[in-house]
């Protein structure tokens, strides 16, 4: 469903199809474990996500959560459109760093 890639102060995350009620306790679980890890920053490339439901949602808000706890940063990045209209109609595209990719994120680390 996901891979992990570790690069030094980084961890990327990325999921894979349908993130939905099927898989999610198993993304948030990924996730869960990268935000505790010693790791400062995840993020969560959204570019081979075909489909976002409610609880593939929650999932990442509960990794967000947690983050801002631990005082990690969380980010998303090459959200397709039809998945940031999910984000945007959550109200929640306010609440998560979204990039346009990974290398729009490591610029911005790098400011």
């Amino acid at each position: 469903m996901q891979s992990t890639l570790v690069r030094p102060n980084i961890t990327v995350v990325c999921p894979q199809g349908h993130v939905n009620a099927s898989n999610a306790v198993e993304l948030q679980g990924e996730l869960t474990a990268a935000v505790s890890s010693e790791q400062s920053i995840v993020l969560v490339d959204m570019a081979g996500v075909d489909l976002l439901d409610s609880a593939g949602l929650m999932a990442l808000v509960s990794a967000h959560r947690l983050a801002h706890k631990l005082n990690r940063q969380f980010g998303l990045c090459s959200v397709s459109p039809s998945i940031r209209m999910i984000f945007e109609l959550a109200q929640l595209d306010g609440v998560f760093e979204i990039f346009e990719n990974q290398s729009a994120f490591e610029a911005a680390q790098k400011v």
